[in-house]
């Protein structure tokens, strides 16, 4: 059986760390490499940093940013936020990254998920999306979760996979910040209808929710998270040996 991956999410606003509630309320969380080289020494499978508010302020990424972290990491490391075009990937490849996450760029103009893909390789292409619910289903929104799509999230993510993603970085807006676990009926819906990996994100407050969202009521193959390990209410060594007394396969040790 596959282990499931635990990823320490870096959501960058101005060149630091920030994280909120629903996407608002952006407090500071610190230096993106300082905390990059803690997640990576304490324990992290992999690492995402997203420059969240580059989309919505119509600028590339912060290149200096990425280049400084990716000296920090020893593992997996994904960047997202302002990658437009394939040169665009091409510089954040080149300052370090592994793997490249597209979104609003990617509903705009599906076709680059595809350029990514055969360029660096489908296991180089995620494509991110931030779902809410809406009508009994679940929404897409882009720009950093400021405008709605009008497109179906279980539906995008299977027109994503056969365009050339590699995975699905799947967002519950609804949970995201919030502590409350993450939403296993967003994650199972789209995790049953690929057949490429899918990692869960929004809402992670403790172990349990881990469990939940990797056994039967989530399907998801990795989890994200970032206010949990970045003010210190739990570590990875603790979470993966939680996991590991629950049944759920893991990489070890930390």
């Amino acid at each position: 059986m596959l282990t499931k991956r635990i990823i320490a999410c870096l959501d960058v606003d101005a060149g630091r760390v920030v994280k909120g509630v629903q996407f608002l309320d952006l407090r500071d969380a610190g230096d993106p490499a300082a905390l990059a080289s803690a997640h990576s020494a304490g324990g992290a499978d992999e690492l995402v940093l997203l420059d969240i508010s580059a989309t919505h302020e119509g600028r590339a990424t912060l290149v200096d940013t990425v280049r400084r972290t990716a000296r920090e990491l020893f593992i997996p490391f994904t960047v997202g936020g302002g990658i437009r075009t394939i040169d665009d990937a091409a510089a954040i490849f080149d300052a370090g990254a592994d793997k490249v996450s597209i979104n609003s760029a990617a509903i705009a103009t599906p076709d680059l998920i595809g350029q990514i893909a055969q360029r660096f390789g489908s296991q180089a292409a995620i494509v991110a999306i931030d779902a809410k619910r809406s009508n009994g289903g679940f929404g897409v929104f882009v720009h950093g979760g400021r405008k709605p799509t009008g497109r179906d999230a279980v539906e995008w993510a299977k027109e994503a996979e056969q365009r050339g993603a590699g995975e699905i970085l799947l967002t519950s807006m609804d949970r995201d910040g919030t502590g409350i676990g993450f939403d296993c009926e967003l994650t199972r819906a789209v995790g049953d209808a690929v057949r490429i990996p899918v990692i869960a994100s929004g809402g992670a407050g403790g172990a349990q929710h881990f469990v939940e969202v990797f056994g039967p009521t989530g399907h998801a193959d990795a989890a994200l998270a970032a206010s949990i390990f970045h003010f210190g209410l739990s570590s990875f060594s603790d979470l993966k040996q939680q996991l590991r007394s629950a049944g759920i396969p893991v990489r070890w040790p930390c």
